[in-house]
């Protein structure tokens, strides 16, 4: 891969190459133009960018994630709370708005609006691999979602082949790593003390 093509895969706004400096929007003026989109929209810091469309797989993953998790607290009567693909988490220390693919919030959601769209309080963060935001989800975007105090795993989930990672913060500073790659497996989620099939998350998805 060449340097630009690396550059463009570590955060959407990178391919944005205008003559001369983009708007800078005010997060306001953003919850504002999103609320009218027809398409999602990222805000980093005062730059909007369009959230790239996904494939059939990445979908059918993403639903697959989100019943897997309901199904499982419920069974267990446990008060964590699943959001999909449309709820904005807010990044303040950094001013970033985004969507993850699915998150899990422990008993009450937070806040950081009077209106509650951007959550602050996501305990488990999921993002469903694309292939122009590969690189970002699993570099920048994860050092940015660590600015939330609240966040305790991150979970990246290829779509494309059977691969689960799993990134648990024991400590502050110290994340320990977990890979599974066989679809008869099952990967742990310390977070909220939930066994996820990979048998659950590639149901109807056919690797080429």
């Amino acid at each position: 891969m060449s340097q630009s093509a690396e550059a463009r895969a570590i955060r959407p706004t990178a391919i944005l190459k205008p003559s001369k400096p983009p708007r800078r929007y005010t997060l306001e003026e953003f919850l504002r133009r999103e609320e009218r989109a027809k398409l999602r929209h990222e805000f980093y810091n005062g730059i909007i960018s369009k959230v790239p469309m996904a494939t059939g797989p990445h979908n059918i993953a993403v639903a697959n994630i989100t019943a897997a998790l309901v199904q499982s607290f419920t069974a267990r009567n446990k008060s964590y709370l699943v959001f999909g693909s449309q709820q904005l988490v807010y990044l303040p220390e950094l001013n970033f708005s985004l969507y993850p693919d699915v998150l899990v919030v422990t008993e009450a959601p937070q806040y950081w609006d009077e209106n509650e769209v951007l959550l602050i309080n996501p305990l488990l963060i999921v993002e469903v691999l694309s292939k122009s935001t590969r690189a970002y989800d699993r570099s920048e975007k994860f050092a940015e979602y660590k600015t939330l105090e609240s966040f305790r795993e991150y979970l990246l989930v290829d779509p494309y082949q059977c691969r689960l990672e799993s990134r648990f913060r024991e400590e502050p500073d110290l994340w320990r790593e977990a890979i599974v790659t066989e679809v008869d497996s099952s990967i742990y989620l310390k977070s909220v003390g939930c066994e996820l099939q990979l048998a659950d998350v590639y149901r109807h998805i056919k690797f080429k």
